[in-house]
């Protein structure tokens, strides 16, 4: 893989393409990873309809479209770039392949970013695939404030790989990659609007959990559906999310580790 991402890639643009291609090699190899950044983030979605038909539509006052398309948004940022980039990173690592990229030409931050890459795209395709299908499927209508979804989205992804890269500073092996990945999915899926509206939450409540990381991002998605986040609010919501990740790359640069953890 080394060989293949110095070979011939003088620039940096060039060098971010051949270590993406040779990522996107290894990705379609690792089926487990393939599978859950794939098919997962797409199949959830019915799970958040079932559980959110009736009750918990009727308290949150959005219509079924504006749930099940944040939350397919969501399921994506978690699964397709999250979990499926915590396990690439430790693997690469433990491989020693960030070790060997670091003696060429690579900055370190180009060695993440084109690891990175191949699952930023799966998981942004499937962010505007989602939508479009609700809209077919749904006769869901086009976003009310586009531009508040896509900097969600924005947000959203830029934060799901710096997190990656924390967990997978602190796990030390593939298998404690997909434990140390379970709170940050699992509080994310319950608490941060994915799968349950932050409506439907006592006031207070609601209060606290829009501060959670992924929060931010959803609150700008679902008020890009909806047209109802305030210019308030939605300043409150990106300064949330920059405040999270300028938090996660101070802590990349601190603890993520580029040598097999001993």
């Amino acid at each position: 893989m080394t060989a293949a991402v110095t070979a011939g890639a003088t620039t940096s643009g060039g060098r971010l393409r051949a270590l993406a291609r040779a990522e996107l090699t290894l990705l379609g190899r690792a089926k487990g990873v393939l599978f859950t950044a794939l098919v997962v983030p797409l199949v959830l979605p019915f799970s958040v309809y079932e559980s959110t038909k009736g009750s918990v539509q009727k308290d949150s006052g959005l219509a079924m479209g504006e749930m099940i398309v944040p939350a397919a948004i969501g399921f994506s940022l978690l699964f397709a770039i999250y979990t499926a980039l915590v396990n690439i990173f430790v693997v690469r690592r433990e491989e020693l392949v960030f070790k060997r990229l670091r003696t060429g030409e690579l900055r370190d931050q180009e060695i993440l970013a084109g690891a990175a890459l191949p699952s930023v795209c799966i998981g942004v395709a499937q962010c505007v695939l989602v939508p479009v299908a609700a809209t077919v499927l749904l006769g869901l209508g086009a976003p009310k404030a586009v531009h508040l979804a896509v900097l969600g989205l924005v947000l959203g992804v830029v934060l799901m790989v710096a997190l990656a890269a924390v967990t997978a500073g602190f796990s030390r092996s593939a298998e404690s990659a997909q434990v140390m990945s379970l709170p940050l999915m699992f509080l994310s899926m319950i608490a941060s609007g994915i799968s349950v509206p932050l409506e439907v939450f006592p006031d207070k409540l609601a209060s606290v959990l829009e501060l959670l990381p992924l929060s931010p991002a959803m609150a700008l998605v679902r008020g890009g559906w909806t047209g109802e986040l305030s210019a308030y609010d939605a300043l409150g919501a990106v300064l949330t999310a920059l405040a999270w990740i300028v938090i996660a790359v101070f802590a990349v640069r601190r603890w993520f580790r580029w040598e097999p953890r001993r």
